[in-house]
């Protein structure tokens, strides 16, 4: 993978080293399925049923490395959350989709928002009973 001019993955592994402590605190009781150099992720492994389906497990966040930008994807919110009520202004403004938030920068206030949407996830993993 090819990095846009400028900007090299290797310059984003320290971005994603502290996206994934924050994550990681959350294993256990959350479980890894990918682990590695650029490449992070949570699952709750508990059988649930999530509109009528079976499910073995459930997606709560994963980090990867992009080109000129970490992604982080968090599922917990669905269509029935307002964004605006977990998320703070600097986390909506890294928002690119439903779920997936390109984080370019790290500052105190963007980490307190990422902390503070995390608790807010897994607190809502927790009254769903998925975790």
């Amino acid at each position: 993978m090819s990095a846009p001019m400028g900007v090299k993955n290797e310059e984003l592994e320290p971005l994603f080293v502290d996206l994934r402590a924050l994550l990681g605190s959350y294993a256990p009781p959350l479980i890894p399925h990918h682990d590695s150099r650029g490449y992070f992720d949570l699952w709750s492994e508990k059988p649930v049923v999530i509109a009528g389906r079976n499910k073995d497990e459930v997606f709560f966040a994963g980090l990867i490395i992009q080109k000129s930008y970490v992604g982080f994807y968090f599922m917990p919110l669905g269509a029935d959350e307002d964004p605006g009520s977990v998320f703070g202004p600097l986390l909506l403004k890294a928002r690119k989709g439903k779920s997936c938030y390109y984080i370019r920068g790290l500052t105190p206030a963007l980490a307190k928002e990422i902390e503070r949407a995390l608790a807010a996830g897994y607190r809502l993993f927790q009254e769903r009973d998925w975790v």
